[in-house]
């Protein structure tokens, strides 16, 4: 699955004001990471604060995403949850065309056991008309998909990738030793990018390259390179930004450098809210 190699960005919503979807701002960011060199886009993942989004906003975000793409970039788009019947009917009845893949969280807040989560994920794929990346992210499901629970669900058909933010390096390690050669894992953490990549990685699917889309993605491509002399360089001029983007929670850090540069207003959803002082003021010593 060579589309999802590489800089994949999780695209935060762009908002007005009075919580209405901003789609001058969503073409304004499109066009910045397509410039700016990514490999694809990936919509209404969490950092696009899809929770507080309907199914109809989703559907014209999707659509404006691409209208502006226009073919250039593959897409992937979240499609996820904690009710499993509830996943596969979004999945069977999704507007799809145009979206190359499906990003799909393990299960949250009901904390399955790996049985569960590997059922899940059976079931998901027996009933997506698309290749689908798996999504571990303990801190924010509360559980863990395990390496081996992982390994098990890479032999299904139709899980193609594993975006892994499990922060674990242990866990990391076993999947790539273990997982099938055509299973592709990409890191969910910013930060571990380049050591991951240096582990048999073979990119990321980041927040940070909503704003540094260019540099990010050079970093990137110089670590799958095996060039780590200019990949350290770049990791570590970026490492500030994105130990500071996540102080004060995600999107809040990302939109705060995004309406900095321009890109979009600094507005969200409840329950979010904009970062705090003290992480702007680290914020802005860290922007490039």
């Amino acid at each position: 699955m060579d589309k999802f190699k590489g800089l994949g960005v999780a695209m935060v919503t762009p908002f007005n004001e009075d919580g209405s979807i901003d789609f001058v701002g969503l073409e304004n960011l499109t066009n910045h990471l397509i410039n700016g060199g990514v490999s694809y886009l990936v919509v209404m993942g969490t950092s696009g604060e899809n929770p507080t989004i309907n199914i109809q906003e989703q559907r014209e975000i999707l659509n404006k995403v691409k209208e502006i793409n226009a073919g250039r970039l593959p897409i992937v788009f979240g499609i996820g949850g904690n009710n499993t019947a509830e996943v596969v009917e979004r999945l069977k009845t999704a507007e799809l065309d145009g979206v190359d893949g499906i990003l799909s969280v393990s299960p949250y807040y009901n904390k399955p056991n790996q049985q569960g989560i590997y059922k899940h994920y059976k079931t998901i794929s027996d009933n997506s008309p698309l290749p689908i990346i798996m999504y571990n992210v303990p801190g924010r499901t509360g559980s863990l998909v395990s390496a081996e629970t992982t390994i098990k669900i890479a032999q299904l058909p139709n899980i193609v990738v594993t975006k892994e933010a499990s922060g674990s390096f242990d866990v990391v390690m076993d999947i790539i030793h273990n997982k099938p050669e055509d299973f592709v894992v990409v890191s969910g953490d910013d930060n571990y990018t380049l050591p991951y990549i240096a582990a048999g990685m073979e990119g990321v699917i980041s927040v940070i390259g909503n704003a540094y889309p260019k540099e990010f993605s050079q970093m990137v491509n110089y670590a799958m390179d095996g060039d780590l002399k200019n990949a350290r360089h770049l990791h570590y001029k970026l490492l500030p930004m994105m130990k500071a983007i996540f102080l004060d929670g995600n999107p809040g850090g990302v939109k705060y450098v995004l309406s900095k540069i321009g890109i979009c207003k600094n507005t969200f959803r409840l329950p979010v809210e904009p970062v705090n002082k003290a992480t702007q003021k680290a914020l802005d010593t860290a922007m490039l």
